[in-house]
């Protein structure tokens, strides 16, 4: 094995002894030559000037560095410091890293890029621009020009020599300030930060009433390893929600104004046959009380009024519990309060659309058992509808299915069903005084 040059000698000597001058000239020279050093440098040695990096040029390092030698200083990385740095990497540099690492290393960084579906840590962007609160404005903002100019950045995160968030700096702040000042003298304390695993619910509630249009992203360590911007999030839910009013028709997803005639009868046909099904399972119920219809030919003429009634109210609690679920205001833990609240409403409603349409059915047939008969079967009808609306996605959501896409056809199965069981029912029981 050939001896070490002087040079490598002291250059391992001043970089061990001088991290931070040592990061200064890094963040100085292109991501190649920064690359070339870390080949050259032992990882032990290099590592300390690299922790001392903004996140963005250690990031740049990474992506241009030789796989092998990137990959043993990431092994030496706290594993936080290691996962922030991963995901601002492209999928197959970082892919490769991964693979490179001890298996034990690997799986643990891996957990760490995985966060629960719709919490922050899943929606916040990772390429987050923190600096050393000892860097300079000049040098900060070049930097920003360099590695984030694809997006738009509104403040620069300070971090300490342990890499924890020290604070915020807005960007209009940094580009007014002396080149030579460091963001130490511009820091202001961050707001708010929220956890990774904060569900989105509660960081598009925080940002609202904060009137904030970002926030950092901070580790259980106090290391900022992403950012959650308000504008994206409400794009988001805001997709969801119209993905889920697509699904609420039977229609698919996927399907797009322009997709070819073959994939939208794909994706429609199958949901349109099981909503006949479900219309024979509600013709039969007014097929068992066919004897009452034939004497009280009224009753026909009412029974889209009961049910039309019923099936707008379910759709209303439906739509309400659909964006509960989407934002994650609601979980499976609230079937029991959403329900009990959907029951009263739905009555509530039904004594007033009852009353009213009680007299409109009195003025028109002069029967008072008629009125009564369509008047309480209306506030039933709505009650029972606002509680299937509440309980049928929720199960759903429990049962692994798409509560948007199979809700809909099974509310006005239940709709239908208890409309003409409650108002031909009662006109059953009642027929003597019709």
């Amino acid at each position: 094995m050939p001896e070490p040059s002087a040079e490598s000698l002291l250059a391992h000597d001043f970089v061990a002894r001088h991290p931070v001058e040592a990061s200064d000239y890094l963040e100085s020279v292109s991501d190649a030559e920064a690359a070339e050093l870390l080949v050259a440098l032992r990882p032990q040695t290099f590592l300390h000037a690299f922790r001392a990096l903004g996140t963005a040029k250690a990031v740049a390092v990474l992506q241009a560095a030789d796989p092998i030698a990137a990959g043993q200083l990431l092994g030496r990385l706290p594993p936080s410091l290691a996962g922030v740095l991963l995901r601002g990497l492209k999928a197959e540099v970082r892919g490769g890293l991964l693979a490179r690492l001890p298996e034990r290393d690997g799986d643990e960084l891996s957990k760490l890029l995985a966060f629960p579906e719709a919490t922050a840590g899943s929606l916040m962007d990772s390429r987050i621009a923190a600096f050393r609160g000892s860097a300079r404005v000049g040098s900060v903002l070049a930097q920003l020009r360099t590695h984030h100019a694809e997006r738009t950045v509104l403040n620069v995160f300070g971090v300490d020599t342990e890499g924890r968030l020290s604070g915020v700096v807005s960007l209009h702040k940094a580009a007014l300030a002396d080149p030579e000042a460091t963001l130490d003298s511009l820091i202001e304390p961050a707001p708010i930060t929220v956890s990774p695993f904060a569900p989105r619910s509660e960081v598009v509630e925080i940002m609202q009433t904060g009137r904030m249009t970002s926030v950092p992203v901070v580790g259980v360590d106090g290391a900022p390893i992403g950012v959650l911007r308000l504008n994206e999030l409400m794009r988001e839910v805001s997709q969801e929600l119209s993905s889920d009013l697509v699904s609420m028709t039977g229609a698919s997803a996927e399907e797009r104004a322009l997709s070819s005639v073959g994939f939208t009868v794909r994706k429609r046909l199958p949901w349109l046959l099981i909503n006949l099904v479900t219309a024979f399972v509600a013709a039969a119920v007014v097929g068992l009380f066919e004897g009452t219809i034939s004497k009280f030919t009224a009753l026909a003429v009412l029974l889209p009024v009961v049910a039309g009634q019923s099936g707008n109210t379910g759709s209303q609690a439906l739509a309400v519990v659909l964006r509960g679920l989407a934002v994650h205001e609601i979980t499976s833990r609230s079937v029991l309060r959403v329900a009990v609240k959907e029951f009263f409403a739905g009555a509530i409603n039904g004594f007033g659309v009852g009353a009213v349409c009680s007299v409109s059915v009195f003025a028109w047939s002069r029967s008072l058992g008629l009125a009564l008969v369509i008047g309480v079967a209306m506030v039933m009808a709505m009650a029972i509808a606002g509680v299937a609306g509440a309980v049928i996605p929720i199960v759903l959501t429990v049962a692994g299915k798409d509560p948007a896409q199979a809700s809909s056809i099974l509310l006005t199965t239940v709709t239908d069903v208890v409309g003409f069981l409650s108002f031909l029912g009662l006109a059953t029981m009642l027929a003597d005084f019709l």
